[in-house]
């Protein structure tokens, strides 16, 4: 049940509502009964002036020099509010006064006397606010002891507060009915517009499960790319466009490694049964076919080779042992080792490199590299040609060139040569018998010098020879 995202949402965004529709209605609901009886305090305050005053006034009227009984009951006669009750005390709490407004729960005067009286010898204590229930009401009361002429007393000011307590109550009940509707009403939309943004995840959730390996091609509807959807969709378009491009990656180095492997396994399964099928031959015969054999299972072991460590670069399982050394020794050592292989073609290797050029790096996979980048030279370069190598630092990195004197590069082709298995023989001028690679060996180069964080780069192609450079840095940190 709680797995929908639709309801999560609903369920979220309701409690959302209620917790904020409940705080705002409780302190609203406090915030006012606050000010009621703020409202009413100031009030008492008010009319206990006014109402001394009278009693002072009376006291000191020059032509009726009345007593404090009399000053009591002529202001009392004067004070006359609805829901307000005036209670003047002797110092011994014995009631003097008070407004006949009391008898309004139509009690006998008597009974209603003393249900007032009783509670009022409780509220003595100066300039306190407090509330009291007097014959079945509740009122909010005010004590002000006073003393005029000698004579000292106590006035309560009593104030009914039952027209506050409707409107509070009235308050309440309208919350009580407003809230629940309220939340009923913004889960049912809530439930609604969580239905209506999210359809669109729905539909590229069911869009996406259609989606296999058979029709890959096809992509996800964006209905507005500016939108956070839109952007996920985006996103999932991008990663199908990865993987599609990934499959069909896969599909052309299958091919091309099972193109590249059928060769030499046919010409080994050929040259055995040639070998197995005759009945007599010769000591030079079986060696030649071994030679073909052993020829053909080089090439073959080379390919696999190559297979496996482009398999394990892309899988990301080929870390870098990494150690100090000289770079110019290693590129001493690479033009000597492939000096045996240009002088069957006459070709002339030369190298040039600075001196001191440390760097941390991984020299096995360095020293593949520039085989690698030899190797190919040569066997573009025709017979009595040259291959150059070179080393220096520059700008803090350094950079080995490899140039030779074939006949270049076509432009056309030469955004490709990085790519696996891609070969142009018949573009460039081959010696004679050269069997060629697999078109391996620049994709190997190219891994190499980015998994060191350098960078293999085709920098001339014309019709006196080609360069390839590696800009490495000094120091290659693994990853």
């Amino acid at each position: 049940m709680f797995n929908s995202v639709r309801l999560r949402l609903t369920l979220w965004y309701t409690a959302a509502m209620t917790m904020v529709l409940v705080v705002l209605a409780a302190s609203t609901y406090l915030v006012l009964r606050r000010n009621v009886i703020r409202r009413a305090d100031a009030q008492a305050v008010e009319l206990a002036d006014s109402f001394l005053s009278t009693v002072e006034a009376e006291m000191n009227d020059p032509s009726d020099a009345g007593s404090l009984d009399n000053g009591i009951k002529a202001a009392i006669s004067e004070h006359k509010f609805r829901d307000v009750v005036f209670a003047v005390l002797d110092l011994q709490g014995h009631l003097l006064g008070i407004s006949d407004t009391y008898r309004a729960d139509e009690l006998p005067a008597n009974v209603a006397h003393e249900k007032f009286a009783a509670p009022l010898g409780h509220l003595l204590a100066p300039d306190d606010f407090g509330s009291v229930h007097v014959a079945q009401r509740r009122y909010r009361s005010y004590v002000r002891p006073f003393s005029i002429k000698g004579e000292g007393a106590t006035l309560v000011v009593l104030q009914s507060l039952r027209g506050q307590t409707e409107f509070l109550e009235t308050l309440a009940r309208t919350f009580s009915i407003v809230i629940p509707v309220a939340i009923f009403l913004s889960s049912i939309g809530g439930y609604f517009l969580a239905r209506r943004s999210l359809s669109p995840v729905v539909a590229m959730g069911t869009q996406a499960s259609r989606i296999g390996a058979e029709n890959l091609h096809e992509r996800l509807k964006i209905n507005d790319p500016r939108d956070e959807l839109g952007k996920l969709a985006r996103s999932f378009n991008g990663l199908l466009d990865r993987l599609d491009q990934s499959f069909e990656r896969q599909k052309k180095f299958v091919a091309d490694a099972s193109h590249e492997l059928r060769t030499p396994v046919a010409i080994l399964c050929g040259e055995a049964e040639v070998a197995l099928g005759q009945q007599q031959r010769t000591e030079q015969e079986y060696r030649e076919s071994l030679e073909i054999l052993r020829d053909e299972s080089k090439r073959l072991k080379r390919i696999v080779e190559d297979l496996f460590t482009l398999a394990r670069a892309d899988a990301g399982q080929y870390p870098l042992s990494l150690a100090d050394f000289y770079l110019e020794e290693l590129v001493a050592e690479c033009a000597k080792n492939v000096r045996t292989l240009a002088s069957a073609k006459s070709i002339v290797v030369s190298c040039q490199a600075e001196d001191e050029l440390t760097i941390h790096a991984d020299e096995t996979l360095l020293r593949r590299m520039l085989l690698n980048l030899l190797d190919n030279a040569i066997k573009y370069t025709p017979q009595g040609g040259k291959v150059a190598l070179c080393c220096e630092a520059r700008d803090g990195m350094y950079r080995l060139g490899v140039r030779d004197s074939g006949q270049g590069i076509p432009a056309d082709l030469q955004s490709r040569i990085f790519e696996r298995f891609f070969r142009e023989d018949k573009m460039r001028s081959r010696g004679e018998g050269e069997s060629g690679g697999a078109g391996l060996g620049l994709a190997i180069a190219s891994w190499i010098a980015d998994a060191h964080g350098g960078k293999l780069e085709l920098t001339e192609s014309s019709s006196q020879g080609s360069v390839f450079t590696v800009v490495l840095p000094k120091t290659c940190a693994s990853h």
